[in-house]
């Protein structure tokens, strides 16, 4: 393997982990924070440290910055900043935290990761990258793996309003990497996530009395967890989503994500001794057989004429 794709490999590994440790977090400051006033606080504190990393960065590369890329988003970047901002990091935060009120761990899990498939789906439409047969079988057998996951941890029971929630969530989360996508190749990875975070940031605003109101009231170690949310699973996480995805397709860092609840489900069980289901094992490893085909790579044009050319140059 290149070491462009061994970083952009381990870029995804990390986001994995982080984005898992957050329903951990999440969980725990549940009691303490509402669904708004979360969202706002993790947002507040990505906004925050990203800013400080690329205003503190003596050089643009040392921000992520590669050969071509401008300092500044120009006027074509502003609408698909925006939509990113106000749709991944500002709807989707607030529909995911407020649907957990609603709905169980497993039936949420199984609505919002209908995201990778509906990602794979807009890529393929949108952003030219078709719809590889390694994609499609893997995105559905991870798929499957998810329902596998849901079905052991549900308690069957779906609230209407949470099922709505969980599919906004869904949507948002996809049309906002679409929509990051070709960013990528504009601006500094680093970049791009501070500033569609800081929009999440606007968009949750009106939470603002609430969070006041609540810090008041929680614990220190919940504080922290929010602390922790906005620095690694946003700041950090979201960055190295970004650097991994300017270097693949859309609709294979999608299937990576498949890989968030296999992880979540570990941490639960070491962290919060929440033991899992022989299901919910049983649908992890299907999550990871689905991911190992969608990120293989099927033979390309060119690699196929070279094949061809060397087998005739053999049998002359």
């Amino acid at each position: 393997m290149e070491p462009k794709s061994l970083l952009a490999t381990g870029a995804a590994a990390v986001t994995v982990v982080l984005w898992a440790s957050a329903f951990v977090a999440i969980r725990h400051v549940g009691s303490d924070f509402s669904a708004g006033a979360l969202s706002l606080a993790r947002l507040l504190v990505g906004s925050v440290l990203l800013g400080a990393f690329l205003l503190l960065g003596r050089r643009p590369q040392q921000a992520g910055q590669q050969p071509g890329q401008r300092q500044w988003p120009g006027r074509r970047d502003w609408v698909p900043l925006l939509a990113c901002g106000l749709l991944w990091f500002g709807v989707y935060n607030l529909a995911l935290n407020e649907a957990e009120r609603r709905l169980d761990a497993g039936t949420a899990a199984m609505l919002v990761h209908i995201a990778p498939v509906l990602i794979a789906l807009l890529a393929g439409l949108t952003l030219g990258e078709g719809f590889p047969k390694q994609l499609v079988i893997g995105s559905l057998v991870a798929f499957g793996g998810v329902i596998l996951i849901g079905t052991s941890t549900s308690t069957g029971r779906a609230e209407t309003w949470g099922v709505v929630l969980c599919v906004t969530a869904a949507i948002s989360y996809a049309v906002g990497v679409v929509t990051q996508k070709p960013l990528l190749s504009r601006l500094p990875a680093a970049q791009v996530t501070w500033l569609a975070c800081t929009i999440g940031a606007v968009v949750c605003l009106p939470f603002a009395p609430a969070l006041i109101d609540e810090l008041r009231t929680a614990d220190a170690s919940a504080i922290w967890w929010v602390v922790y949310l906005g620095a690694f699973p946003t700041a950090l996480g979201f960055t190295t989503w970004a650097f991994a995805l300017r270097r693949t397709s859309a609709g294979r860092m999608g299937a990576t994500t498949y890989l968030v609840p296999v992880v979540a489900i570990g941490l639960a069980w070491l962290f919060l001794g929440e033991t899992p289901a022989g299901l919910a094992i049983a649908g992890g490893a299907l999550c990871l057989t689905g991911v190992a085909i969608s990120r293989r790579r099927g033979r390309s044009t060119e690699e196929l004429q070279s094949q061809e050319t060397k087998e005739a140059s053999a049998a002359r």
